[in-house]
């Protein structure tokens, strides 16, 4: 049979860090095996599902590379499905309706809690054989011996007792099926082999197996992955930076980077910390997948995505630049060719933001210096320095790196002064912001004429502020 696995999204808000993960170890696992990945959208929860949200996870999917054999498919589409399933569960004597009040239920729970008890539901209408009425619902007659095996690819066997469980309500009162329901019949319909999913969901899967059973449906493989935690060990979330898969797509990473840093949380191949696609999909297998929950560690996603950035084909970045470029407000044309500036600079930066910040002052004028820098490198003495400067780069006809880089020397040996002095006010004029290349291939590339002109203004900002 077929590998077939799944990944089935709730779309309340953004695809988040860690169901990316889910996705790309369903993913990867579809792909190592030669079989099918289908996108699944549960949808029924009605006030918190949104267009926006659906849309938001099928952008990022796209983003990430994370390409699906079949679907999307949504549950709110199915709801003849379950309620035919969920008929054929009270028809077969696995299910039946229940009258219990929320009060009761209330008063069921405090007393339980005061005994320090688990919570549960009592099976009160278990055997009232009850019609069904505007204030029932339908509960699932757990069985009440013996114990669910989950042979896990990640935890090993897992093994629950039936007394634990309760008849957990399939159809509410409404008539909308819940979650444990509509995920089963999508599953079984779906010929799903495999299921990958967070270990947060561990708690449903006994529930989900007897309900299977009842409809005597083939069970899958379950693989239950373990959470992501910030880097103070607590649950990921909002407070330890982005957590939006398409956050981090603003915020200047690359999709591969983010795919390679995900891969790695919980799994791992020796001590390999670079994997292209090619090498994801061959190496991964899910029972490999670690027991214990992963720290997300934002320095070694900044440092996966300056390795991708320095080693990305230079024409290929500048047209993933663009938007950038244009969300940063700033044009390129008056400037340098693109890819011949990334090619210098592209090595430099952690992010694409930071990357389009960096080779602005080459598009575009400037009358403002950084303060800090201002203060350290625009001082008095410096005036003679860039006078020189301006002089000779003006008699200078063969704008290379080299003789530009000749003329700094000059400068150096002339006035006796070191490189530094010379080096960096010169930067700062030209840059504005003192951060570049090597001096002599950033003014190659800003040319001659904005050379010149920054070299003027930064002279009449020392004047100004000398006086």
């Amino acid at each position: 049979m077929s590998v077939r696995t799944r990944f089935a999204p709730s779309p309340t808000g953004y695809l988040h860090v860690g169901g990316a993960r889910t996705a790309l170890f369903s993913w990867l696992y579809a792909r190592k095996m030669g079989g099918q990945f289908i996108l699944r959208i549960e949808d029924t929860d009605r006030e918190r599902s949104t267009e926006e949200s659906v849309n938001a996870i099928l952008e990022s999917m796209e983003w990430l590379g994370l390409d699906y054999d079949e679907g999307p498919f949504y549950q709110t589409h199915q709801f003849a499905r379950y309620k035919e399933v969920i008929q054929q569960l009270l028809d077969s004597g696995d299910a039946y309706f229940c009258d219990c009040s929320r009060e009761r239920l209330g008063e069921l729970r405090e007393a339980q809690m005061a005994n320090k008890e688990k919570p549960r539901y009592d099976g009160c209408c278990r055997d009232k054989k009850l019609a069904a009425a505007d204030n029932t619902v339908v509960r699932f007659k757990n069985p009440l011996e013996g114990d669910v095996v989950i042979d896990d690819m990640v935890k090993g066997q897992v093994k629950i007792n039936n007394r634990e469980l309760d008849d957990l309500i399939i159809e509410r009162s409404d008539g909308t099926p819940t979650y444990n329901l509509t995920v089963v019949v999508d599953d079984w319909d779906m010929k799903i082999t495999h299921v990958i999913r967070g270990d947060d969901h561990l708690n449903n899967t006994p529930r989900q197996i007897n309900i299977l059973k009842a409809l005597d449906a083939e069970l899958p493989v379950y693989a239950h992955v373990p959470m992501i935690l910030g880097d103070d060990g607590k649950r990921l979330s909002k407070r330890h930076g982005a957590v939006s898969v398409m956050q981090y797509k603003e915020d200047g990473f690359l999709p591969e980077a983010l795919m390679n840093y995900l891969v790695r949380l919980s799994w791992s191949h020796g001590d390999q910390e670079i994997f292209s696609r090619e090498e994801m999909i061959k190496l991964f297998d899910a029972v490999d997948i670690n027991t214990s929950a992963s720290a997300f560690n934002s320095e070694k996603l900044l440092w996966l995505n300056q390795h991708y950035i320095k080693n990305k084909n230079p024409d290929v970045l500048a047209q993933q630049m663009q938007n950038y470029i244009k969300n940063a407000g700033y044009t390129l044309d008056n400037g340098p060719d693109l890819t011949a500036v990334l090619t210098v600079f592209q090595e430099r930066c952690n992010t694409l933001v930071e990357l389009t910040e960096d080779i602005r002052f080459l598009y575009q004028d400037f009358d403002e210096y950084n303060a800090k820098q201002a203060k350290k490198q625009f001082k008095e003495a410096t005036l003679p320095i860039l006078e020189s400067l301006k002089q000779q780069y003006s008699g200078l006809d063969n704008w290379v790196a080299e003789a530009i880089h000749q003329v700094v020397e000059n400068t150096v040996n002339t006035l006796e002064v070191g490189f530094g002095k010379v080096g960096q006010p010169l930067r700062l004029a030209v840059t504005g912001h003192g951060k570049s290349p090597s001096i002599d291939v950033t003014l190659e590339l800003l040319g001659k004429e904005k050379t010149l002109q920054r070299l003027e203004q930064a002279v009449e900002y020392i004047k100004k502020v000398s006086d």
